[in-house]
């Protein structure tokens, strides 16, 4: 099965199935691959585990 990378407006991070639209409040960030692929390319670009509301 393939994913897709999604975002939320807190700069959260998830996977996501890659036929399918993300849920509400989620936008796919162009990245797609099997799971350990997406999640490898999570650990490259999500840098700063804190929602993008509780950073300085």
């Amino acid at each position: 099965m393939n994913h897709q990378v999604v975002v939320n407006h807190e700069e959260q991070y998830s996977l996501w199935p890659a036929d399918r639209q993300p849920p509400a409040g989620w936008r796919a960030v162009g990245y797609t691959g099997g799971k350990d692929e997406c999640l490898a390319h999570i650990a490259e670009v999500w840098t700063d585990m804190r929602p993008l509301s509780a950073r300085p």
